[in-house]
């Protein structure tokens, strides 16, 4: 939902009506994840994808029908032997379901998404007149309604879990009458962040690419001719602090990753004590095998446990032969991401 907002705010702004279609399920290879959208507006722009092109066409057209009649419909792609790729299917032999649906006001949800709150929204997939949902923040109340008491207390319940993991998917909950309803839920996480300690020549591209990959990033630096907004238009935020006390007030969580890059003792040791006694999830300083060695034998004599220092990976960044600054970063963001993702990339 996220790449398609602004296209969708900027049609409803304009008072034109919107569909928005969304993988509700993924089985096997498919070209697009669990969460995935397309948003068609009444006049048949389209933004985002379901399926990296091969489906999209179908599900345009039940997009424009959906906007029509205000009726969502469930529907399911794949390839299956009696199929020919002439026929609408997945080219890579997966099986999807897509569900699409006539928006309403999503300002809510624009405005939680806009501030990085965490909110997740549940879809009843089997309604026939209209979409039936549930807007569930992090913190606050529930809005919206799936027609039934019992499935919206338990589809409240469900979602708080799923925010706590940042996971998408669907699930089969119990009506007040027993019966089973498949709820989807769209969860949207707070997005992961990264801090950059150390404001110099690998902290440039570092910063690049982990905006592209959707994390908040924050530079701190101490030295003021080194954390200037000329170096560095792309960070959310940059602070002129000591590392260890800029970290002390930064809301670090498990999906924050922390890259001390600043080479130098007095800025690293300290930044990596407050790193580690932290709940990031990650923690990575730069600097040789033997500069790590060396640091280690300091931060045990300064009460870093080895426990502790077993979470800093170092020398920082996946062993690709990096050499250029730019190389670098892509080494140490590709690690962060390896490490989010619990994958043993070494």
């Amino acid at each position: 939902m996220r790449d398609v907002l602004v296209d969708v705010t900027r049609w409803q702004a304009a008072g034109e009506p919107v569909a928005l279609a969304t993988v509700v399920s993924v089985q096997g290879s498919a070209p697009r994840g669990v969460g995935a959208t397309l948003a068609i507006s009444a006049s048949g722009e389209i933004s985002g994808s379901v399926s990296g092109g091969c489906v999209e066409p179908a599900v345009i057209e039940e997009g424009l029908r959906a906007i029509r009649t205000g009726r969502p419909t469930l529907l399911q792609f794949g390839i299956t032997e009696a199929q020919n790729v002439e026929q609408i299917g997945l080219s890579c032999g997966g099986e999807i379901r897509v569900f699409v649906e006539r928006l309403g006001d999503i300002r809510p949800l624009r405005e939680a998404l806009m501030a990085e709150h965490p909110i997740a929204r549940a879809l009843a997939l089997e309604s026939t007149t209209a979409s039936a949902s549930i807007l569930v923040p992090e913190t606050g109340s529930p809005t919206g309604t799936l027609g039934d008491a019992t499935l919206d207390q338990t589809a409240i319940a469900s979602a708080r879990g799923r925010l706590a993991h940042g996971e998408s998917g669907t699930e089969r909950l119990a009506t007040s009458v027993g019966a089973a309803a498949e709820i989807f839920f769209a969860v949207f996480p707070a997005p992961p962040s990264l801090v950059v300690i150390g404001a110099g020549h690998i902290a440039i591209p570092l910063t690049q690419i982990a905006k592209v990959l959707g994390y908040h990033v924050t530079v701190v630096d101490a030295r003021e001719a080194f954390a200037t907004r000329e170096r560095f238009p792309d960070a959310d935020e940059l602070l002129v602090e000591w590392p260890d006390e800029a970290l002390a007030h930064l809301p670090l969580t498990g999906t924050t990753a922390v890259a001390v890059l600043t080479h130098d003792a007095k800025f690293d040791e300290p930044a990596l004590r407050a790193a580690v006694n932290s709940p990031a999830g990650y923690v990575g300083a730069i600097g040789s095998r033997g500069t790590k060695r060396d640091r280690d034998v300091r931060l045990l004599a300064q009460g870093v446990t080895d426990e502790q220092i077993a979470r800093i990976h170092g020398p920082i960044g996946l062993d690709i032969g990096a050499r250029t600054p730019e190389e670098i970063a892509l080494a140490i963001m590709a690690q962060i991401v390896a490490s989010r993702h619990q994958r043993p990339a070494q």
